[in-house]
């Protein structure tokens, strides 16, 4: 086996272990809460989308990617291939979705209250469940094609119709149809990273002018941000790291949809690059997570309580 086979190998799986702890712990980490009696916040359930959107997308790209750079001989059939794909294509527009949806109603929320979003900060909540399952239709309406398209490299087909992506392949068009299609698959990514920078660039707003107002503020103890000032510098981070291996992964994705003969080192960048937002997206919210503060403010309700029922 060849060194560039084994390196690769090692990342894949590196990739695929990190990424699958750190998206359990983080699920863990919001089942913990919730059971200690914790206050949910609406984002917390777009944050269980994405946790499970993140597992699907490793678990159908890293196993097989692993598999094949250690060289186990991986033969699909059209239907696993297909079912591969078509998983780790949902499971991505989901995580775009569901970090897209994040960042516009954390902007909502924590926009003044003479602001023109000020009516939305009450409806937003209501809207967050429709939002999610609308992400998930689309995803898989939109990667249907990759049910046509994707073949498994079992039998004996003309090689010269087919473009090979390790262990499986895709049905090859001229450039023109292959352009389209990039387009038409990158068209609703295009808008949630619009939607994306917008929102980010409003909170940036926001927390700037809520810095310069805090400047006039003169008090004799240490200054220590809200929660909600923590949770949106936590997801704008968020949505910094993804943007940046979002675009990675993007000029990756559409070579492997343009060019005629694909090189291995391109398919698998492309497969690493795919990897990498799932990955450390968890450990991101739980660094940011302000769990204490919850926790404390649960044990202050229950005892609050099981003092008034002591009374009773």
């Amino acid at each position: 086996m060849e060194a560039r086979h084994v390196a690769v190998g090692m990342i894949f799986l590196s990739q695929t272990v990190l990424g699958i702890l750190g998206n359990f712990s983080l699920l863990y980490h919001h089942l913990f809460l919730y059971l200690s009696g914790c206050r949910l916040r609406p984002t917390d359930l777009i944050i269980k989308h994405l946790i499970v959107a993140n597992i699907l997308t490793l678990l159908s790209k890293g196993i097989p990617q692993t598999m094949a750079a250690f060289g186990l001989n991986i033969l699909l059939s059209d239907i696993g291939c297909k079912l591969l794909f078509y998983i780790h294509r949902v499971g991505r527009g989901v995580s775009i979705g569901s970090t897209c949806l994040l960042s516009v109603f954390q902007a909502i929320m924590i926009s003044p209250r003479d602001s023109r979003w000020a009516l939305l900060k009450e409806k937003a909540p209501r809207y967050i469940i429709s939002s999610i399952f609308l992400s998930w239709i689309i995803s898989i309406l939109v990667n249907v094609i990759f049910l046509v398209y994707i073949t498994g490299n079992l039998g004996n087909k003309n090689s010269t119709s087919l473009k090979y992506y390790v262990y499986c392949s895709s049905i090859r068009h001229d450039n023109t149809k292959d352009t389209l299609f990039a387009v038409l698959l990158s068209f609703p990514d295009v808008v949630c990273v619009g939607l994306m920078l917008w929102a980010s660039s409003s909170m940036v707003s926001i927390l700037y002018r809520h810095k310069q107002r805090m400047r006039h503020i003169h008090t004799t103890t240490s200054p220590r941000s809200s929660p909600e000032t923590r949770a949106t510098k936590t997801i704008l981070l968020l949505v910094s790291t993804f943007v940046f291996f979002y675009t990675l992964s993007c000029n990756f994705q559409i070579s492997l949809s343009v060019i005629y003969h694909l090189d291995w080192y391109l398919v698998n960048t492309a497969a690493i690059m795919a990897g990498c937002f799932p990955t450390i997206s968890p450990f991101l919210l739980l660094s940011g997570d302000s769990s204490v503060s919850r926790l404390f403010l649960a044990w202050k309700r229950n005892r609050k309580t099981s003092n008034i029922m002591r009374n009773i």
